[in-house]
């Protein structure tokens, strides 16, 4: 739920300092895409920090080198978020990060039927977090095609 929070409260500023004169923010998609790599940014530092172990025993038993997995995905978000904030790379990016959030469903799913946790707390059910997972894949696509 921390990475929507982020996203939603994030875009939320970013898109009062467009209204407030800011000129770079004065639509919405710059907004969120700052909003969508500072998202990334705080869900990247969970690929290193105390929940690491919980990441990497998300990962499905059959994936090879789980550990690996998790340092990859991390370091390809922290490149879709500062790809986003160039507005030439924003569609790669956004292209990136779809197949990122794609890419990692399945751990979401193996995580949810296995009832794991994160931080010490329940990973979010499977029904809320394909939602979840559907509203951060439209954010993506939106913020890197399209232009005003």
């Amino acid at each position: 739920m921390v990475p929507l929070i982020v996203l939603v409260s994030s875009f939320a500023v970013l898109r009062l300092g467009g209204l407030l004169g800011a000129g770079v923010l004065e639509s919405w998609v710059p907004c969120l895409r700052g909003a969508l790599a500072l998202m990334c940014l705080v869900t990247a530092s969970a690929h290193w920090g105390t929940r690491r172990p919980d990441l990497v025993r998300m990962m499905p038993p059959l994936l090879p080198k789980p550990d690996l997995l998790v340092t990859l995905t991390g370091l390809a978000e922290i490149a879709g978020a500062v790809g986003l904030l160039v507005p030439r790379l924003a569609p790669w990016a956004a292209t990136g990060l779809a197949l990122l959030l794609v890419s990692v469903f399945p751990a979401n799913v193996h995580a949810a039927r296995h009832a794991l946790t994160v931080g010490g707390r329940p990973v979010t059910r499977l029904l809320p977090r394909t939602f979840l997972q559907l509203a951060f894949l439209s954010s993506v696509l939106a913020a890197g095609f399209v232009t005003r």
